[in-house]
């Protein structure tokens, strides 16, 4: 498996992945509450440092593929909520939120690469394998399916693809 996602430590997790631009574009499905409930989760962001963060995820909306697997079937759509703890528009967004009694906190940063835009994300504070193998499967997922947006192509199926990525990492960490 080529993984995008890596295990930098325990309890931290880094993905890059190679986006078609421009830099706007793909900042606008990072800061844009419709657009990025297109690849990740819808939810506001008060745009600035210390701002409130919402997170609303409902899979089922991002792909065909719309039967979680026994193991999610009772996940409804969770609703998250946190705060911007970084901005630098067009080329760093963090934000932190309360996950399973703890926080965790995500970093994404853009660099231009000619037309395209590599995205690299960091996402901090996992707790347990568990968590870091399902966190590592959803960045994977979410990010192709970004990627098949950004490209005007069928959304890859969410459920699918997460639990063949589940078994891919669970065998690696």
């Amino acid at each position: 498996m080529n993984a995008p996602v890596t295990l930098v430590e325990p309890g931290t997790v880094r993905l890059e992945r190679l986006l078609p631009g421009p830099l706007e574009r793909v900042w606008a499905y990072l800061t844009d509450s419709k657009k990025r409930a297109m690849w990740f989760a819808g939810g506001e962001f008060e745009l600035r440092v210390g701002g409130r963060i919402e997170l609303h995820f409902d899979h089922a909306a991002l792909s065909s593929d719309k039967v979680p697997p026994a193991k999610y079937k009772d996940m409804g759509k969770p609703k998250f909520a946190g705060t911007l703890t970084r901005l630098e528009p067009m080329r760093v967004l963090a934000f932190n939120w309360t996950w399973d009694s703890g926080d965790t906190e995500v970093t994404f940063e853009l660099a231009p690469r000619g037309k395209d835009v590599l995205l690299t994300i960091v996402h901090r504070s996992l707790r347990g394998r568990d968590q870091t193998v399902s966190i590592m499967s959803g960045w994977d997922t979410h990010t192709g399916i970004l990627a098949d947006v950004l490209s005007g192509a069928e959304p890859r199926p969410f459920w699918k693809t997460h639990s063949s990525l589940e078994k891919e990492y669970g065998a690696t960490v």
